[in-house]
């Protein structure tokens, strides 16, 4: 179907030993479009200062991937079904904890969306279904095995 690239570019400090463990895991994911974003391990996961906290870690990717993938299907169905989306904000959350096979595994991710329409918004069942759609149509949460649970917010 199609085919998607990112590089990540990382190299070691001139004053880094590397084999102490004691490097910075900050670094760059860079995109076909161009656009850099600097990224690091999660401060959860390699403590500070070898991460850096202000950069996004894999985790943090991985609940936004689930969750712009959801939206960018939930908007074109409530397009599709008449309804006109002004704005859509969703506050996502991950869990990452051992898994049932005993692996540290992002166990569930947990969307909160909330949409504000222009017009008559849909009624809840209705808006159920729309998100009950775009999850079934998403790519992301139909390419990984972890719980997506949407609770939607009024």
């Amino acid at each position: 179907m199609a085919e998607y690239t990112a590089s990540i570019q990382w190299a070691r400090g001139a004053d880094e030993a590397f084999l102490d463990q004691r490097y910075s895991r900050g670094h760059e994911w860079v995109f076909d479009g161009g656009v850099r974003v600097p990224a690091s391990s999660s401060p959860h996961v390699v403590p500070l200062p070898y991460s850096v906290e202000a950069n996004v870690d894999p985790e943090e990717a991985f609940v936004a991937s689930l969750s712009s993938c959801h939206m960018l299907f939930f908007l074109a169905i409530a397009g599709q079904q008449g309804f006109v989306v002004e704005s859509y904000l969703d506050n996502a959350v991950g869990v990452m904890e051992k898994g049932r096979d005993g692996k540290i595994a992002m166990t569930q991710v947990t969307l909160r969306p909330k949409a504000v329409f222009a017009g008559d918004p849909p009624s809840m069942e209705a808006l159920e279904q729309i998100h009950h759609a775009a999850h079934e149509k998403c790519f992301i949460a139909n390419s990984v095995k972890t719980d997506v649970v949407t609770e939607i917010q009024n």
